[in-house]
């Protein structure tokens, strides 16, 4: 399969060996004796955060830091004189030296990147969302599958304590079958020049109810509104499931107050997630409804049940650190990664359907 949207690099391509395919669980790394080498792609907003955690890693060697902006490279310098520099980013794709390329770049260059990563025998993670479109993200899965390689996508949050203690509170049945999920991220900006809120915003919370809620959906609808700069800055997103399950994800760039908040709720439980709550990030209420039938539709016996709260211990574990030692140890141990590939094109489908109900004025999109 290819796509034609994005960039095309003329990069020489290099041959590797490819590792022996095994099996490993999620846990969190310890050191190695042999570090990975990895090259970093974009030293902007997300970079220095990506290069930081690298170089944090006993099993991880920070090989190359790649930025076409001068002023990139100097603040990259200061920080780390030892690493080195580079405004080519054919330098990093074609090193027999480096193993494993991070793309932290803007989204419409994830796809080209990507590939020639792959085509020179490294892996590949990049930054959510995962490429710009389905197709694109379809050949990179593919192409990866015939080089064994890994394919990691930055889905950060389902590394921090909270999302894995939701996880496990689930997968646990504390809240009973689910009903709903509902998360809400807004704040004042920061505006995006080449995507919308919706990829720019949501991948945060649908990748966190992909993690969560083990339904296939089955049709999104999306709503919303562009007012500054030709991109939706606001939307309202439903993404249907099974068994009356039900996701609702807002996101907006027009905030006058920053809020993270996401509401689960199942038949005997509810969930409450404030990420910035400085301690007690989750609470869990016991709370509900049940409903008694009598005799005809009119005698419904409604009856409601409100018991204690309590906040869970949440791991306090950096996030991102947790991802990149992760990611590192899939390397090392061959493993595939929970947020591989096919992860990151599960939400690209849900990306490019919301985006395409919103131009539809909420035509519902049903997903195959």
């Amino acid at each position: 399969m290819s796509a034609n949207n994005g960039p095309v690099l003329d990069v020489p391509v290099l041959s590797r060996p490819a590792p022996r395919a095994v099996k490993s669980e999620f846990r969190e790394p310890k050191s190695q004796l042999n570090a990975v080498r990895v090259g970093v792609i974009g030293y902007g907003y997300w970079g220095p955060n990506i290069v930081r955690n690298l170089q944090s890693l006993d099993n991880c060697h920070l090989a190359m830091v790649c930025d076409k902006n001068p002023n990139a490279l100097r603040r990259a310098h200061r920080a780390y004189p030892g690493v080195e520099l580079t405004d080519d980013f054919n330098d990093i794709l074609t090193s027999p030296d480096i193993d494993a390329v991070a793309v932290i770049t803007p989204v419409w260059t994830h796809y080209s990147l990507a590939k020639a990563a792959l085509q020179n025998g490294k892996h590949v993670f990049v930054e959510k969302p995962f490429t710009s479109t389905s197709a694109q993200a379809e050949e990179l899965i593919e192409l990866a599958l015939r080089n064994n390689l890994k394919i990691m996508v930055d889905h950060t949050f389902l590394f921090s304590g909270a999302v894995r203690k939701i996880r496990e509170v689930v997968d646990a049945g504390t809240l009973g079958p689910l009903y709903y999920f509902d998360s809400t991220r807004v704040n004042l900006g920061l505006f995006q020049h080449d995507v919308s809120v919706i990829w720019d915003l949501a991948p945060h919370d649908l990748s966190i109810m992909d993690h969560i809620i083990s339904e296939q959906p089955e049709a999104v609808v999306a709503t919303g509104g562009k007012h500054l700069n030709g991109h939706a800055d606001m939307a309202f997103i439903t993404v249907y499931f099974p068994r009356e399950i039900i996701a609702h994800v807002n996101v907006n760039w027009l905030s006058p107050v920053k809020v993270r908040t996401t509401l689960i709720g199942g038949r005997d439980k509810m969930l409450v997630w404030n990420d910035l709550e400085p301690d007690e990030k989750i609470k869990i209420y016991d709370k509900g409804v049940d409903i008694a039938n009598g005799q005809g539709v009119y005698d419904l016996l409604v009856s409601y049940r409100s018991g204690d709260v309590w906040a869970p211990r949440v791991e306090q574990t950096e996030a991102l650190k947790f991802e990149l030692g992760y990611f590192i140890d899939c390397i090392v141990k061959d493993a595939v990664p929970m947020n591989d590939g096919a992860a990151g094109l599960r939400i690209v489908r849900l990306l490019e359907a919301a985006e395409q109900s919103l131009k539809d004025r909420g035509r519902i999109i049903t997903l195959q």
